[in-house]
């Protein structure tokens, strides 16, 4: 099994997928980090100052003149209420929720890329891992090769578990590096609230207490390994049943941005809540914002999560198993 998982990854590190994927995880991160400097700036230009609370005071105002328009949605109003009452919650509570520096950076870039960027990232190594065997006619030579079909694919998977762990401390360790450059790098002992909770219309603060910031970050990448395995596993899944490598990218793509979208628009569709794509944003739950629809927990999107990644594992398995070789 060793041989054949260095085997994979030496495939995987001669296509230079992982290369490439890494530098424009590079190229992006400088671009968010250079955008949020220049609204740093324009903020304190705005006020003329620098002070936090008044910054703070200023997002509240701003939010409460958009709060105040007639043709705002009403689930896009709830969203806009309950950030409301999280911000006037820090500022009650004297505490800076965009501590200066390279980690709260990374904790508000992952917040962000969890739903769409990551999972894509991850797609562009798991789409091919099989369906590339057949694009390029090695899956003959590699079935005729005296081991069991079961441990050629959970070789591949293994592959892919590693790729995703390496892709997210990539995406960790530039994100800190880019940032801390230009924010400095300091702040992971910066205190952060976590604990909201959401009920009907009112946001709960009940069980509402400080971590440090680097233990809020470690939870934040840890939710989002497990989603970017999960759709690693699906798109590995779809590379299985479907021999074209971009038929396979595009289902996954069209999933992905659907999830996206459904996201902002299932508030009434409550059975939407069991579709793997509408569960991606898990770091919405340490934030304490509204889930999509009402019923979801971080619980249950962990769960649904969980038996997709399963059944699309066990399709995988079952299907290349028995799957005729022409």
């Amino acid at each position: 099994m060793i041989s054949l998982v260095q085997n994979e990854m030496i495939k995987l590190v001669r296509k230079k997928r992982l290369l490439i994927v890494t530098l424009i995880m590079g190229v992006l991160i400088s671009m968010f980090t250079y955008a949020q400097l220049r609204e740093t700036q324009r903020l304190q230009e705005k006020l003329g100052t620098t002070d936090w609370r008044s910054t703070l005071q200023q997002e509240i105002i701003d939010t409460q003149n958009r709060l105040s328009g007639s043709q705002i949605s009403d689930d896009w109003r709830k969203q806009l209420e309950i950030r409301v009452a999280q911000q006037q919650y820090y500022l009650d509570n004297d505490i800076n929720p965009s501590e200066p520096g390279a980690p709260t950076f990374v904790r508000g870039f992952i917040e962000n890329a969890i739903q769409l960027l990551l999972p894509l990232m991850i797609m562009i190594i798991a789409a091919d891992l099989v369906s590339s065997e057949y694009s390029l006619g090695s899956i003959k030579v590699l079935l005729t090769r005296p081991v069991k079909r079961w441990k050629i694919l959970l070789s591949k998977y293994i592959t892919l578990v590693m790729s995703v762990s390496f892709l997210i401390l990539m995406f960790g360790v530039l994100s800190y590096l880019i940032s801390g450059v230009v924010f400095g790098f300091k702040g992971w002992t910066a205190p952060i609230l976590t604990g909201f909770s959401v009920q009907g219309n009112d946001l709960n603060t009940a069980d509402v207490h400080l971590i440090s910031q680097w233990r809020y970050i470690l939870m934040e990448f840890g939710l989002a390994w497990f989603v970017s395995l999960v759709v690693g596993t699906l798109a590995f899944m779809l590379s299985v049943l479907i021999k074209s490598t971009a038929a396979g990218m595009g289902v996954m793509l069209a999933c992905l941005i659907a999830g996206t979208i459904l996201s902002s628009m299932v508030s009434s569709w409550h059975s939407a809540k069991y579709l793997f794509m509408v569960n991606l944003n898990l770091t919405s739950y340490l934030q304490g914002t509204a889930p999509p629809t009402e019923g979801m927990t971080l619980g249950f999107s962990l769960g649904v999560l969980t038996i997709w990644g399963l059944a699309g594992l066990l399709v995988s398995f079952l299907v290349f198993i028995k799957k005729d070789v022409y």
